[in-house]
């Protein structure tokens, strides 16, 4: 492999194609970034050196990674929307919605009207975003609602384990219950960040 791709700018212009066309199938998306790879390196190998202007030039010749991504999904047949980044306030807000749920839950008498809400909210503000595929949604819905049955599960367990159920157990299940949903938010924002940076 000739040293061109290792350029940074090269680099980067391939991480944004595969950020974008994350919600292809696996298969064709590796079989695109590794034609662009190979057709920046021809390119590039008749332009020895490549010096960074030369390969700016080259990559705006190729067109944006947002380009290529969208002609590759419509290629797919339509395939699904291509997520596009946000701001981090509006991200911010989405994630604090989703994850502010539990701790509202713990307020007495108000948190059990508070913290659906918030949940709803926040899950609907996550579905009309544009920033994560559509796998990325039902994955995070899955894990933020997971704790209407592992809630009970863990609660019933330590009840048993501890021949009954007290303030401390149930308390102790609801916050065990919570990991699945803050691991969503954590891998959420994780997916955002990548996209804004590309």
């Amino acid at each position: 492999m000739n040293d061109t791709l290792p350029h940074p700018l090269v680099r980067a212009f391939l991480s944004a194609v595969d950020e974008r066309t994350r919600t292809l199938p696996e298969e064709r998306r590796r079989e695109l970034l590794a034609d662009l790879a190979e057709h920046i390196e021809v390119t590039l190998a008749e332009r020895h050196p490549a010096d960074e202007t030369t390969v700016r030039a080259m990559l705006d010749r190729l067109g944006s990674p947002q380009a290529i991504a969208e002609a590759a999904l419509a290629e797919e047949g339509g395939g699904p929307r291509l997520p596009e980044a946000q701001g981090a306030a509006r991200t911010a807000v989405t994630l604090a919605l989703l994850v502010l749920a539990f701790p509202l839950a713990l307020v007495p008498i108000a948190g059990w009207v508070l913290a659906p809400i918030s949940l709803v909210v926040g899950l609907v503000t996550l579905w009309k975003s544009t920033q994560w595929a559509r796998r990325e949604q039902r994955s995070a819905t899955l894990l933020l609602l997971s704790p209407v049955i592992t809630a009970p599960v863990i609660a019933g367990v330590l009840m048993v384990a501890t021949s009954g159920l007290g303030p401390t157990a149930v308390i102790a299940a609801l916050a065990l219950s919570w990991i699945l949903p803050v691991v969503a938010v954590v891998r959420l924002a994780r997916s955002a960040a990548r996209l804004r940076s590309a």
